[in-house]
């Protein structure tokens, strides 16, 4: 289901910039760019057209604009450790997943790095909704901060625009597990759905458009009640951000994570029409950074021994909080959960970043599925792949025990 859930904003902000960005384009960019693509919906895209856009989204938004997150000048090692002995044709697998990149990190070592799509451990992929759990540590940030007081706070306390809406009751905590109970309909073959009328919503003089559109919206559920994968309550959740702190996205990740964390290139976060961060989405990183930040994430988000995010929050935001009818599955404070501890950062045409803290395990995959957004095969044999690889590490963990 929420492969077809793009990020609020996104397609309008492409549509905008596309031709302003082209002639920033390298000269085999552009060949594959050829004609540039017409339909703001990007799933409507062809394939040639994505695999170019995929890794070139900062470079098509001159006019829609984005904000740098810096790194540090000290990126953290991500050394080599031995090849990985898996039980799968790893070719076979990228070729089927259409795979710009996978990495495998175990233990803090890299155990298998592989590109493909003509990408490189250079360049800069977008995340899609991986964007979504970065969102999330930048709250577990905001409440050790003490910029956002409690994960019980009414949203109308940093957002007071929304005052008199349906989301004049809804929590912090409700705003992150999606269950706020808020109507949002999120289907982009629907001309009738929130998502396509929000592309066309003009907002009131000095409102972000966000902001705007949402106070309007009925309430469907009580609060807490009922869960509903929303991406514009992603981009609430960054607007909170961005107004507790009084710093724009990119720059907080910047000092919280990608340069305490070590990432060794600097991000690029693609900016809504109103200039905001556009949280739920839309923040480009090389695969070795997505690797640091999963490893920075299993370690527990320290920084010099101290975490930046109180004690105790971290394990709530990547276990399950809330139920999604699927079994052995859930979602935490942007983060879906499985029963097995295993959690992950998920975006749609197979970008991912999967977590096992019991075997130390962050694997990075990057893509551009040939089924298109959605691609149930494709993502049943990703989930297959990360199986594989948990055995390898089990059976190499076996056989060191071995006499």
């Amino acid at each position: 289901m929420q492969a077809r859930k793009i990020a609020l904003g996104f397609v309008a902000v492409v549509a905008v910039a596309a031709a302003a960005g082209w002639f920033s384009l390298d000269k085999e960019t552009r060949g594959v760019l050829a004609t540039l693509p017409t339909n703001k919906d990007l799933l409507f895209w062809n394939q040639d057209q994505r695999d170019a856009a995929f890794r070139a989204l900062d470079h098509l938004t001159l006019v829609a604009k984005n904000h740098v997150v810096p790194a540090g000048p000290a990126p953290s090692p991500l050394p080599p450790g031995p090849p990985l002995a898996l039980p799968v044709d790893v070719d076979a697998f990228m070729a089927g997943q259409r795979s710009a990149a996978v990495l495998v990190v175990h233990d803090g070592k890299l155990r298998l790095e592989r590109y493909g799509l003509g990408f490189d451990a250079s360049g800069r992929w977008t995340s899609f909704s991986v964007a979504k759990s970065v969102t999330s540590m930048l709250v577990g940030a905001a409440l050790k901060d003490g910029y956002i007081r409690s994960m019980d706070d009414k949203l109308t306390d940093y957002i007071p625009e929304m005052k008199g809406s349906a989301y004049e009751v809804v929590t912090v905590r409700q705003l992150l597990t999606m269950t706020s109970g808020v109507r949002w309909i999120e289907n982009y073959s629907d001309p009738t759905s929130d998502v396509a009328r929000f592309n066309n919503h003009k907002p009131e003089d000095g409102v972000d458009a966000l902001v705007s559109y949402l106070r309007q919206l009925p309430r469907a559920a009580p609060p807490g009640t009922r869960w509903n994968y929303s991406t514009g309550e992603t981009n609430l959740v960054g607007i909170l951000v961005a107004q507790a702190t009084k710093k724009p996205l990119a720059t907080y990740l910047s000092e919280k994570i990608w340069v305490p964390a070590g990432m060794e290139q600097q991000a690029t976060w693609i900016l809504s029409r109103t200039g905001k961060e556009i949280s739920g989405c839309c923040l480009q990183a090389t695969p070795r950074d997505y690797a640091r930040f999963g490893q920075f994430v299993l370690d527990g988000a320290k920084v010099n021994g101290q975490s930046i995010v109180p004690d105790g929050w971290l394990t709530e935001a990547t276990t399950s909080r809330v139920s999604i009818d699927q079994p052995g599955r859930g979602y935490g404070y942007q983060w879906w959960t499985w029963d097995d501890g295993t959690f992950r950062a998920i975006g749609i045409f197979g970008q991912g970043i999967f977590l096992d803290p019991k075997r130390r395990l962050v694997i990075v995959t990057n893509a551009n599925w040939a089924g298109g957004a959605r691609d149930s095969e494709a993502a049943r044999k990703r989930d297959a792949f990360y199986k594989a690889v948990q055995k390898a590490v089990d059976d190499e963990a076996t056989k060191a025990k071995s006499p």
